[in-house]
């Protein structure tokens, strides 16, 4: 099995990713991800812009045509989506193995 180069995802890129479903500009991205992630993740704009520039490098988004030169609007690209999958079903993956250990009482909530 080929192993995608650019999983595992940040916390701070997976949702990045997540909230470029839809087009949207730098603004619009930070508020989406504070609310996807119920304010657990709030960005930094110095933050949010390396992370699209390593985004637009790795051609996980586009960016679009836009009217207004100072408001550029990104969107996740279809490489963007198979990598947000993908690290998905990674995720939904140890979820499933830890809920199988966890039923077997291997672990015990008691001892954490």
């Amino acid at each position: 099995m080929n192993r995608n180069k650019n999983l595992p995802l940040t916390e701070t890129l997976y949702y990045i990713l997540l909230s470029l479903v839809e087009p949207a500009h730098g603004y619009a991205i930070m508020q989406r991800v504070e609310t996807l992630s119920d304010g657990q993740v709030r960005l930094a704009a110095g933050t949010l812009y390396g992370a699209i520039e390593n985004l637009l490098k790795k051609e996980l988004i586009t960016a679009l045509p836009s009217d207004d030169p100072r408001r550029k609007v990104y969107v996740i690209s279809d490489e963007g989506k198979k990598t947000l999958y993908a690290d998905f079903q990674r995720m939904r993956h140890m979820l499933a193995i830890t809920e199988q250990i966890t039923d077997m009482e291997v672990f015990s909530y008691d001892k954490v």
